[in-house]
């Protein structure tokens, strides 16, 4: 074999691997979801024999977790080929679409719910400012000291994402009516439609006219760094269509297996008297896991602004297109849907969204911040297991 041959086989070998790793997800999924929906009856035979119950959630969290990273894959190689502003319009929708799928399967899933949406989007805000959030200070700045971002864009996030969060979660709790599809069907689309509507103005502002909001800013420094990549690359290894199909055979047993997770949530809800809220952190978790590390390698690298648009944007997302999803899923259906929080969960995110606009409010940010916020996250969770 001479060179020539030697490295098209190199490449033919490399070229393999690629597609092994790039379909390893989705042929875990598909493995596990069939498993399921064929020996349904004998995995769940005896779900009070607790060791094997909490063996089949580990199975089950962690699959979907794994899908979760290999769905963000294909959409990274997707939004490559397509470009901006469409490339970051697919990975926004690939991970809401986890979230909805997933909320929409547990939903209609044994008796109404009405709570769940409300949960996980306070757990998705929770997670994102207060631990991605955190995290991501905290390691850049153990790392560089300080780190510099777009202040610009910090801001404009935080002034649609500040008034929506209110909106959507404070204010049904003080309304007369509340916007519940089953019980004030015109209340809830207006809701739906506002909530959208905040959404896709900002998007507009962000793909258009402020584009330049959204970089990096360029002020002489570390401008090497900043030709580096964020995270992994995302070049297409397959053609596009390749990536598209995997990318719905990645997502599909994310939402048959969501069905069998919520089965064992709902078990250690009612038998085990663990926190009804439990369940919106565990679905927060899942949507949350592949955003989180890429706001946690961009932070690291000195990419400050990349972690800021993953954060602030998933948290924008989980409100403006996973709240009109839910409440359009309850007007089909006739499930209730209750949006507002407790007294004690909207001082939190009353808290946590000051001290957002105050990390925010300059051009640099330091651990201290990060620290901040990661305490904000424990208060959370302690408040999760004891309200």
């Amino acid at each position: 074999m001479n060179k020539e041959e030697k490295k098209h086989a190199a490449m033919h070998e490399k070229g393999l691997a690629a597609t092994v790793i790039s379909g390893g997800p989705a042929g875990v999924g598909l493995g596990t979801m069939l498993a399921f929906v064929l020996l349904e009856s004998v995995f769940f035979q005896d779900l009070h024999n607790y060791p094997v119950t909490i063996l089949l959630f580990i199975w089950l969290f962690v699959v979907m977790i794994w899908c979760a990273f290999g769905v963000l894959r294909h959409a990274e190689v997707i939004a490559a080929s397509l470009g901006e502003p469409a490339g970051t319009l697919v990975l926004t929708f690939a991970v809401t679409a986890i979230e909805i799928a997933l909320l929409a399967t547990i939903m209609l899933h044994g008796g109404p719910n009405p709570t769940l949406a409300r949960d996980t989007m306070f757990a998705t805000l929770m997670l994102v400012l207060n631990g991605m959030v955190g995290t991501a200070l905290l390691l850049g700045g153990l790392r560089y000291g300080a780190q510099e971002y777009n202040l610009e864009g910090a801001r404009a996030f935080l002034v649609v994402l500040a008034p929506l969060a209110v909106f959507a979660l404070v204010l049904p709790s003080f309304s007369v009516t509340a916007p519940d599809p089953a019980t004030a069907p015109w209340k809830a689309g207006v809701f739906a439609v506002i909530a959208a509507a905040f959404y896709f103005i900002f998007l507009a502002i962000q793909t258009t006219r402020h584009r330049s909001f959204f970089d990096m800013p360029d002020d002489g420094h570390n401008h090497d760094e900043q030709s580096e990549p964020v995270v992994r690359d995302a070049k297409p290894t397959r053609d596009l269509l390749f990536h598209v199909a995997m990318l719905f055979l990645t997502l599909l047993p994310i939402v048959v297996l969501s069905e069998y997770l919520a089965v064992i949530i709902d078990l250690g809800i009612e038998d085990l008297k663990l926190p009804v809220a439990l369940g919106g952190v565990f679905v927060a978790i899942v949507v949350l896991a592949p955003e989180g590390l890429t706001a946690m390698n961009a932070a690291r690298a000195n990419h400050l602004q990349r972690s800021v648009n993953v954060c602030l944007g998933s948290a924008l997302a989980t409100l403006g297109l996973t709240i009109p999803a839910v409440l359009i899923v309850g007007l089909i259906t006739g499930r209730p849907v209750q949006l507002g929080l407790g007294a004690e969960e909207m001082v939190l995110l009353v808290l946590t969204l000051c001290v957002s606009a105050l990390t925010f409010g300059g051009s640099r940010t330091t651990m201290l911040q990060g620290l901040v916020h990661l305490l904000l996250l424990a208060i959370y969770i302690v408040f999760v297991f004891s309200p």
